[in-house]
């Protein structure tokens, strides 16, 4: 899958902030088989979130209708839009599609699918070959709490526990399973689902790239609860369906050690993590890490269930009104359906236990990022990553770009260079958007695969690719380019220069040469000083 050009008629949000705005991300040149992010860069309030927002909400609104058993969450049916992108068919033959909604008079909307056959748009009214040409996976990443982007993601989130509560209660629905939404958020309440899965399904390989940055060796140990009825449950405690019934007795088969409280209905799993722990879960979720992900995200959305109804209410019509003030209210730790207690790994340096609370933000962001790329191996997703290296150091983010492209991948498909998305695979017939404020992220990208955003004179907002080459650029140059920063120090000290290179006295200037640090203006100041000097002689 490759973006090609967005065209917002009417957001109906960000308060109209990206209206009429057109977006091209990609010329005609597009090689549909590499793996080439996008990089969105510019300053704060330009829309770059909001973009990735209203892609997600444009596929939301489309698995809404042509996939409703899918997509429980109440779709935004008033955005208006074109959408053009490149994707492949399950025999890899390649489509470009355009998906759009206009207003005609006052009636609603329509969702329109088209396909580009001999040079001309021809409408698509076969649901089914519809289906084959959306995409297979949304992924949203955000490394914080941001509201923008998780927004469409949190509603296809109390979609799915709203339908647990309907079809648990009803005999002849308890047995139905209710199919994953292609909607997909990682932020930081997911961490242990996407780092445990990955753990215990990936090859060798693809766990060392995910621990290696920490100094990790290995998953030793960790514990998941699971509790139905407690002072906070609903009355009659949560219902299961038959699906997540199955997953406790799969995590009892799999599990070191558990135990049972009728009491509060609650089931407690050890799990000390050895070679047979690997081959238990395989045996339970073929699939993979992401079959495995799905599961414990399934038992951890029923969290939503803890939720006061009240607040739900509120949220549900701040969903269908599309205000966005907050999300659901998060259930304390201990009054959860669902958690992971107690994750441990083995320290590389050591080979002692560590424990997960002990690292760092920028560690679980790392492997929480990675792991996420590792679980998708497959063609036709599209990653929104707001962000996504905010918490790493310096040295990280030089290397995030390679990190991702290099990243080995569970592929179970045979393929040109497997699960590599630098190269030819499956991994990499996918797309990605990135928003950063950093020059790191565009200096390992060529100059067509960014985009500039800015907001002209009269607050509209606008898009361009950089006047530079990015790819291997100096960062300051990125900077003045994107953000059009030519001081390359900061603010307090670059008004100090300024002052004394207009009105500093002799020993002023000495003092301040002796205690700035290296920079273009430190010299420049240096050599007032010895003009000045030279005249005093």
């Amino acid at each position: 899958m490759k973006l090609v050009r967005l065209k917002i008629i009417d957001a109906d949000t960000c308060g109209g902030l990206l209206n009429n705005v057109e977006i091209n991300f990609r010329n005609s040149e597009i090689e549909t088989d590499r793996f080439s992010p996008l990089c969105l860069i510019g300053p704060n309030g330009t829309g770059k979130s909001q973009v990735l927002q209203i892609i997600a909400e444009i596929f939301q609104a489309v698995f809404s209708e042509f996939l409703p058993e899918e997509e429980q969450g109440t779709a935004n049916k008033q955005i208006q839009f074109e959408l053009e992108y490149f994707i492949a068919d399950s025999k890899e033959k390649i489509h470009l599609v355009k998906i759009q909604r206009r207003k005609v008079g006052k009636k609603l909307p329509e969702i329109a699918v088209e396909e580009l056959i001999d040079a001309k748009w021809e409408l698509i009214s076969d649901q089914s070959k519809v289906v084959s040409l959306l995409p297979s996976k949304i992924i949203g990443y955000t490394s914080g709490d941001n509201e923008t982007l998780s927004i469409p993601f949190f509603v296809s989130r109390a979609g799915y526990a709203n339908q647990v509560r309907t079809n648990a209660t009803k005999d002849e629905l308890k047995s139905k399973p209710i199919l994953d939404s292609r909607m997909l958020l990682i932020d930081y309440s997911t961490n242990l689902e996407v780092l445990v899965a990955n753990l215990l399904l990936n090859p060798t390989n693809v766990r060392q790239s995910l621990t290696e940055k920490s100094n990790l060796e290995k998953l030793r140990s960790f514990r998941c609860v699971i509790q139905r009825k407690h002072t906070a449950a609903p009355s009659g405690g949560v219902q299961l369906t038959d699906e997540l019934d199955s997953y406790i007795e799969y995590l009892k088969r799999c599990a070191t050690c558990f135990i049972y409280d009728e009491q509060t209905w609650s089931w407690t799993f050890d799990f000390y993590v050895q070679n047979a722990t690997n081959t238990a879960f395989k045996h339970y979720w073929k699939g993979g890490a992401l079959e495995l992900y799905s599961c414990f995200h399934k038992l951890a959305m029923l969290n939503d269930l803890i939720i006061p109804a009240k607040d739900r209410a509120a949220y549900v019509k701040g969903v269908e009104q599309r205000r966005f003030a907050s999300r659901l209210p998060e259930p304390m730790e201990r009054e959860k359906v669902f958690r992971f207690e107690r994750v441990e790994f083995i320290s590389q340096k050591s080979n002692k236990p560590v424990d997960y609370v002990s690292l760092s933000d920028g560690e679980h962001q790392f492997a929480q990022l990675l792991g996420t790329l590792c679980m998708a191996s497959f063609p036709n997703v599209l990653f929104l990553l707001d962000e996504p290296e905010s918490h790493f150091n310096p040295k990280w983010r030089v290397e995030f770009i390679s990190n991702i492209m290099n990243l080995p991948t569970a592929s179970k498909e045979k393929c040109k260079n497997e699960g590599k998305r630098s190269e030819n695979s499956l991994a990499s017939m996918q797309d990605c958007l990135i928003t950063t404020h950093s020059p790191f992220v565009p200096s390992d990208m060529d100059r067509k695969n960014v985009i500039i955003f800015s907001k002209n004179d009269k607050g509209v907002i606008e898009s361009r690719p950089p006047r530079i080459q990015t790819f291997g650029s100096k960062f300051d140059a990125i900077l003045a380019e994107c953000f059009d920063i030519s001081p390359q120090i900061s603010g307090v000290p670059r008004d100090q220069i300024k002052e004394l290179m207009a009105s500093g006295t002799k020993q002023d200037l000495q003092e301040a040469v002796a205690n700035l640090g290296e920079s273009p203006e430190r010299m420049k100041l240096a050599a007032k000083l010895a003009l000045i000097s030279s005249e005093d002689s």
